[in-house]
């Protein structure tokens, strides 16, 4: 793909316009009120201009994984209700996005109003990518912007065949996902170090892979890591280890080896005879691994040892936690980790790039979210870019 090619909406004349703008409002909702307001933030300000523009600003998204058609609890209602809070500007919500409902609603627009359509996934035909439903939605507007990076690796009606039937632009959301990983990926400043932690191999072999002829050195953590150390001979005792994916820990080791890639393992692990919050935990060498405990964080020499990793190189690429972050104590590693990240590159010393949503959690969770040069809000899109995938939704954009 000719990410070159992709035209944004800066500086397009949009006055009087109907813009149809595929956002991502896919928001977690308990008792009807959005109890995550994230994904509202972050596209809310590129709504704002366009409407400040004079755009007719139509939004479109999916929420939730609806059944056998339209459902009270995956109706968008409230998420746009809690979108106006945060734009403070009117917002007019539609009881449906395609049909006399939503045509009348736009013919009604005035230039600078806003409206959000209902659930694109009340109609088969966005998921089946359909030719009858994707015209439907082309009837509603003169211009296509796709601003949700985090769904455009789906070839759905809104994320890639509308954006050849009218003229297509990429939001700036969009593009910051974007020229945020062309920055570590493409184009960095190396040295570049990726942390890849999570629980298996297994989902991570092709992310992997692409990275070892990317990123000069590699830290892998999590359960991940120790398949790895499996594959070295290590007895890991009772973690979470996958023995059928040993070959191919020994292969992408052997690769990196072949290509320079420093690839970097715990020397040592916080354990405990089971997975449960504040179990009786020890820190032992990896070497000395119990035969009847779990590896459940990194220990405090692997930490120093990721540090220095990270304080010898310019770029930073993060997907995944070193341990299981999410009960205490064992996410200290992470977050010890994070912070020293975040320190970095506030003294200009490190461009930090980190994708995923366990990953967003544990940064969240060590209060550096807002200290690293970007974070981004996408899940599986994130991930199948680090695999090196074409994304339908970001080709089609490109003329």
């Amino acid at each position: 793909m000719d990410l070159d090619k992709v035209k944004t909406t800066a500086g397009l004349d949009v006055k009087g316009k109907r813009v149809f703008v595929r956002a991502d409002l896919n928001v977690p909702v308990q008792g009807g009120k959005v109890s995550d307001a994230t994904r509202l933030e972050r596209v809310a300000p590129g709504l704002s201009d366009l409407a400040r523009r004079g755009g007719r600003v139509i939004v479109a998204s999916h929420f939730g994984r609806p059944k056998g058609g339209p459902a009270p609890e995956h109706s968008l209602r409230p998420v746009a209700q809690a979108l106006e809070k945060i734009l403070g500007h009117a917002v007019r919500f539609v009881d449906d996005c395609i049909g006399p409902q939503a045509e009348a609603a736009v013919a009604a627009m005035q230039d600078g109003d806003i409206v959000v359509l209902e659930n694109l996934r009340f109609h088969k035909g966005e998921e089946k990518n359909d030719a009858a439903f994707t015209q439907a939605l082309a009837r509603l507007a003169d211009i296509y912007v796709n601003d949700a990076f985090s769904a455009a690796h789906r070839a759905h009606a809104s994320t890639a065949a509308l954006a050849k039937l009218l003229p297509a632009y990429a939001g700036p959301l969009l593009m910051e996902e974007i020229d945020a990983l062309r920055s570590v990926l493409d184009k960095p400043q190396r040295p570049v170090v990726a942390v890849i932690g999570g629980a298996k191999v297994s989902t991570k072999i092709p992310v992997l892979t692409n990275l070892l002829a990317k990123v000069d050195k590699l830290i892998i953590g999590g359960g991940m890591a120790n398949t790895f150390l499996l594959a070295q001979g290590v007895d890991v005792g009772k973690s979470l280890a996958e023995p059928d994916f040993i070959a191919t820990a020994k292969e992408i080791m052997a690769k990196a080896e072949e290509r320079g890639c420093e690839l970097v393992l715990p020397a040592d692990a916080v354990v405990a005879p089971r997975f449960e919050a504040n179990a009786p935990a020890i820190t032992v060498p990896i070497s000395e691994m119990p035969s009847d405990q779990m590896i459940l964080d990194v220990g405090p020499k692997a930490v120093v040892k990721d540090v220095e990793v990270l304080s010898q190189c310019r770029t930073l690429l993060w997907n995944g936690p070193l341990g299981a972050f999410e009960i205490a104590p064992f996410g200290e590693g992470t977050f010890q980790l994070a912070r020293a990240a975040a320190e970095l590159t506030a003294a200009g010393k490190l461009v930090s790039v980190a994708g995923g949503g366990d990953t967003v959690a544990a940064l969240n969770a060590a209060g550096v979210t807002d200290k690293f040069t970007y974070v981004s809000s996408a899940g599986g899109a994130f991930l199948e870019w680090l695999e090196g995938v074409e994304l339908p939704g970001i080709k089609a954009l490109i003329p």
